[in-house]
């Protein structure tokens, strides 16, 4: 189990969006990073009409996400759990949570076909979640703390 945690970077870590649906999603020009392992997935409850019952999740659980993505455009790019970034040995990691599409960070394949993967990450590369023809598309931006 992964517990999510305030990690003591010495830079702040930032998602800034680059169309309008990862705008949308983040619901900001640039999103800052609150803790790691930072998780974020696709929403995929926002076509369900009702509420959601709570004996699905324990009181205490934490959710599966950090960030949860919109899409709403067929083919899917994003899965429920895409993908995380994590701080350690002072550096910024990127892992593909066993996502169907993968993630690309800077044009590499990372994951797909539900393997996972990890890549280093650095301020200035960009990601795209899913497939090259995903426009859920971020840039990281990493600065001093």
């Amino acid at each position: 189990m992964s517990i999510s945690y305030k990690a003591m970077t010495k830079t702040n870590a930032f998602l800034k969006p680059l169309t309008p649906e990862a705008e949308k999603s983040l619901g900001t020009k640039l999103y800052q990073i609150p803790i790691f392992p930072f998780r974020v997935g696709r929403e995929s409850r926002q076509h369900q009409a009702g509420n959601y019952p709570n004996s699905r999740r324990h009181t205490n659980s934490i959710p599966n996400n950090d960030l949860y993505l919109i899409e709403a455009t067929q083919p899917l790019n994003v899965s429920r759990e895409h993908f995380q970034i994590e701080w350690r040995d002072d550096q910024f990691f990127i892992s593909d949570r066993g996502s169907a599409c993968g993630t690309l960070v800077e044009g590499v394949a990372i994951g797909g076909h539900r393997t996972g993967g990890q890549h280093l990450l650095l301020g200035g590369d960009v990601i795209i979640v899913g497939t090259s023809e995903s426009r859920h598309i971020y840039k990281f931006i990493a600065t001093p703390a």
